[in-house]
């Protein structure tokens, strides 16, 4: 059994509430967007990323 890292694929400031998503093609964190509109939260803000609460870097592999 061996273990692999994963990577976040979404992240929401705790702060501000920005809301990015990881786009494969462009190999960069996008704006997220909710109908339509962006959801870009304070532009001043010193983002603080929400990716270390629950989300877990290993994954088992099933092999």
């Amino acid at each position: 059994m061996s273990a692999r890292v994963r990577t976040p694929t979404a992240r929401v400031c705790e702060r501000c509430g920005r809301a990015e998503r990881w786009d494969d093609d462009l190999e960069a964190w996008q704006l997220d967007r909710d109908d339509g509109e962006k959801l870009i939260g304070n532009p001043h803000c010193l983002h603080e990323w929400d990716i270390n609460g629950t989300f877990n870097p290993v994954a088992e592999n099933d092999s």
